[in-house]
């Protein structure tokens, strides 16, 4: 049995994530409502966070008994912490507070093919490109979050045999990015992040289970069970690019065939819209750019545009993930599945052939509880998650922030 300090010390972190994560604030009544705890034994710990400075009163509200009960929530501008999201053709940064307000944020190609030391040399790069931007210093930045698109080891600071990261296999990321930043830094897979994102401030709020498929270069899944991200026993939960989806298919990079991956991800979307061109088909993807230099963006945008060829293509990824998640759907009876990446801009045009497979192929009480619907967050989501990890790193091992070496309070979050 936890002793009594125990027990103290996982209620204020149970509280703190109920003040970060409940939209528009929540007063102490409801808190102890949650938590199972006295009022009083809740304002005990709230007056700890005061003290600390790390949350504040927002303005009260009416209810029908006249009381206006007062809202808590994290205080903006104390300290700084990144989330970065490093894909396979992208680069996203975002600069927030502990509150989780964005401060700035940036986009770029990247090349992660191109091996872990020049691409990380660009992440430092943009990174204090960034800082100086928006006027900070790396002396005030408290943690950062980086997503990459592969399987984490067990160790927490590389990745393991990544599929779509050559060179990067069991490269010490963790410790190169601390080395430069001197600061700590989380790794973790951009799906998970993603999934984290739109659980934390994007369609999955309230959500205590979902799954987030992220269809990047890639296809990769972030799973939630019970308010917990789902990693495995050794992390690797949630590739679901790398179920077989047809026995004699495609040849994937990680050298099976059939592969979800190679029939819906972004980089099958691309190949197959280049396929249309060099086979003289009618669309908006003839001239745009050389034929080999076609993406799964230029798809999305020609499908938004009404380019028949194109919503067929995106149409036929939208089935073969429905195949995939209605798998996922019928194991673990999600309330959301929340579709994200590049490819997900479509809306509908890639959802609905989702719902429809699931239809046919989920067990009729799993796919009458589940809503599928695009990311909130859109591309950022993943960069978001990042932000929260950070954020939950700082929050969670120090009672007061404004205690740790080198932080001081930041001037209020942008619009």
């Amino acid at each position: 049995m936890p002793d009594s300090g125990s027990l103290k010390n996982l209620n204020k972190h149970t509280i703190l994530d109920l003040i970060r994560f409940t939209p528009g604030g929540i007063s102490r009544a409801e808190l102890a409502r949650q938590v199972g705890l006295s009022r009083s034994a809740v304002s005990a710990i709230v007056d700890d966070f005061f003290q600390a400075d790390i949350v504040h009163s927002l303005r009260s509200v009416e209810t029908t008994s006249g009381r206006r009960p007062i809202l808590l929530e994290i205080k903006p501008g104390r300290g700084l912490v990144i989330g970065i999201d490093i894909g396979a053709t992208h680069l996203s940064m975002i600069l927030a507070d502990l509150a989780g307000n964005t401060l700035h944020e940036m986009e770029m190609a990247c090349d992660v093919a191109q091996g872990p030391v020049a691409e990380l040399n660009s992440v430092d790069e943009h990174l204090n490109q960034m800082l100086a931007e928006a006027g900070f210093s790396m002396k005030e930045l408290l943690a950062v979050g980086v997503g990459v698109p592969g399987p984490i080891a067990g160790d927490g600071g590389s990745v393991v045999a990544p599929p779509i990261m050559p060179g990067w296999d069991g490269y010490p990321i963790c410790s190169d990015l601390q080395k430069r930043w001197n600061c700590p830094v989380l790794l973790n897979n951009d799906a998970e992040l993603g999934a984290l994102g739109e659980w934390a401030y994007g369609a999955g709020r309230r959500e205590r289970n979902l799954v987030y498929i992220k269809v990047g270069s890639g296809v990769g899944a972030g799973l939630v069970i019970e308010d917990h991200i789902y990693r495995g026993s050794t992390g690797m939960a949630g590739e679901i690019g790398h179920i077989t989806i047809q026995e004699k298919g495609p040849l994937c990079t990680c050298g099976n065939y059939g592969c979800l991956e190679t029939l819906a991800g972004g980089h099958a979307i691309a190949k197959r819209a280049r396929n249309a061109v060099l086979a003289g088909e009618t669309t908006q993807l003839s001239g745009i750019r050389p034929v080999e230099q076609i993406t799964a963006r230029d798809v999305a945008m020609a499908a938004h545009r009404g380019d028949l060829v194109a919503q067929q293509i995106v149409i036929e990824a939208g089935h073969y993930l429905g195949i995939a998640i209605a798998g996922l759907i019928n194991l673990l009876n999600p309330g959301i599945v929340v579709i994200g990446g590049g490819v997900a801009q479509t809306g509908d045009l890639l959802l609905e052939p989702i719902r429809q497979a699931v239809r046919e192929r989920s067990l009729k009480a799993a796919s009458q509880a589940v809503r599928i619907t695009s990311a909130v967050l859109g591309r950022r989501s993943s960069g978001i998650g990042a932000v929260v990890q950070a954020a939950t790193l700082v929050l969670h091992h120090s009672p007061d922030p404004l205690k740790i070496p080198g932080v001081k309070k930041v001037r209020a979050s942008l619009p």
